[in-house]
């Protein structure tokens, strides 16, 4: 194991038994990265997975493993395009409440993604937006990239997800469509949002790669894992859900999560399935 390796997973808080899974498993995803013909750059790989699947950590590898390849890989988040708090509070004041939380498809400056995309392809300086999880809103720095990009991983829970058949949606899946959206107004919404601006994004796309968690519990489970940590990295966050809260907000990505579990895996480019640990399965 290389010291670079070994450092980020250190800082990443990861065992040292986590080299295994590098040399496994991200290794060889970073080596088909590494082949793929380049028509143009960046070269856009999407990553998709549900909650505490572990694409960010993925990102972070695969950056330092294309980096030894002298490929440069630049990681944009979709979460780091959410709306500002401000947004999301006039579109669910003026279309529907449900928009308020962050999230869903309709919750992302779409648009903003697509111009990212587009400074890097004409080689200009840039700015990657961050979100603040622990404010729920847009943080005032961003991140300057200049020069060449060689790679752009593109992640996020929802990326590369297509939209449902309009006879899905009638029936509500959960209590939170049952009683919040009886008319199917938000979930009607959010699928177009996905046909459209979502689409012009995900078509970027070279290479689909889907971290593909069991089922749903699996979701809710791991995204209390990382409210976990957000108390304690930010004690005094104003933003830190409490279980209730939490299955409430889980609840927003149910629809979308299931639909993705159930037809991506036959069209993703790569699958890696998830276990209970956190882990890739071998």
């Amino acid at each position: 194991m290389s010291d670079s390796i070994a450092e980020l997973i250190a800082a990443e808080g990861l065992p040292e038994d986590y080299a295994d899974v590098v040399e496994r498993h991200w290794k060889p995803l970073a080596t088909q990265i590494a082949r793929l013909p380049a028509a143009r750059a960046p070269l856009v790989v999407g990553i998709n997975g549900a909650q505490g699947s572990g694409k960010s950590t993925l990102c972070k590898f695969l950056e330092l493993l294309l980096a030894r390849r002298q490929i440069r890989a630049v990681t944009l988040s979709l979460d780091d395009l959410y709306l500002t708090k401000a947004e999301r509070q006039q579109l669910a004041d003026e279309v529907h409440p449900l928009f308020a939380t962050r999230g869903v498809p309709g919750t992302h400056a779409v648009a903003m993604g697509l111009g990212i995309i587009e400074d890097m392809l004409a080689g200009r300086e840039l700015e990657l937006p961050r979100f603040d999880k622990a404010t729920d809103d847009r943080a005032p720095q961003g991140t300057r990239i200049t020069g060449p990009v060689d790679v752009l991983l593109l992640e996020g829970w929802c990326v590369g997800a297509r939209p449902q058949d309009a006879a899905a949606l009638v029936e509500p899946i959960n209590e939170l469509e049952r009683e919040e959206d009886p008319d199917g107004i938000w979930r009607g919404l959010v699928n177009h949002w996905l046909a459209q601006d979502y689409a012009k994004l995900f078509d970027l796309i070279d290479l689909l790669v889907m971290l593909k968690v069991d089922s749903f519990d699996a979701v809710r489970r791991n995204r209390a894992l990382q409210e976990e940590k957000l108390r304690k990295a930010n004690p005094d966050a104003p933003e830190a859900m409490d279980e209730p809260a939490l299955e409430r907000f889980c609840a927003h990505y149910e629809r979308l999560t299931r639909h993705m579990l159930e037809e991506m895996p036959a069209r993703a480019d790569v699958v890696i399935e998830i276990g209970p640990d956190q882990r890739p399965k071998d």
